[in-house]
């Protein structure tokens, strides 16, 4: 496995504690002392702490960006489609549960770079929101209310960062499975 960088570390330690605290709460100052060196020592490893927010929502976004943009392009059905994305959900969150609160709670935070996330944000939604009207379209999902449908669930997979750390086995594998389930395929008998 690839050792972390300082600047890795600094973003990792850092979405950490805008998790905890809050992305306002948080001071450079605190931020060298959970990693360990002087707050002056930062800013040989980064610009500020817009920077470190920067990178750490933005990476997310463009990962959720070309997942969508690699489901909503192949040739798989609707239904299809809708799992991959519960999947991509699934594997981000539980792999950056810190930067997907950053994500959730601190996005309007961003200065020169929150135009270029509220696109990308909206970009993601108008594809999720196109499968769904295919879906409709073609009779594969029930003909409701496609923005209702894509808020119930993307509520649900947005939260994931929230819930995951709380249970210890967690299989993402699983829980995709299960998430796919209940979200597509619904609790009825």
């Amino acid at each position: 496995m690839k050792s972390e960088t300082r600047q890795e570390e600094i973003v990792r330690v850092a979405a950490k504690l805008f998790k905890e605290k809050g992305y306002s709460a948080v001071t450079m100052r605190d931020l060298a002392k959970a990693i360990g060196i002087k707050a002056a020592s930062l800013y040989n490893h980064i610009n500020s702490k817009q920077d470190i927010l920067n990178k750490i929502i933005i990476s997310l976004a463009e990962e959720f960006t070309e997942g969508m943009t690699s489901i909503q392009s192949s040739d798989a059905s609707c239904i299809e489609k809708l799992k991959k994305i519960i999947e991509l959900h699934v594997r981000i969150s539980s792999q950056n549960i810190y930067g997907m609160a950053s994500l959730n709670n601190d996005w309007m935070h961003l200065e020169d770079k929150l135009n270029y996330y509220q696109k990308l944000r909206i970009d993601y939604e108008n594809d999720f929101r196109a499968i769904l009207k295919e879906g409709i379209a073609s009779g594969e999902i029930v003909d409701t209310k496609p923005d209702v449908m894509m808020f119930s669930i993307l509520t649900t997979l947005r939260s994931l960062y929230i819930w995951i750390p709380k249970k210890e086995d967690i299989n993402p594998e699983e829980l995709a499975h299960t998430l796919n389930q209940i979200l597509i395929k619904g609790i009825n008998k």
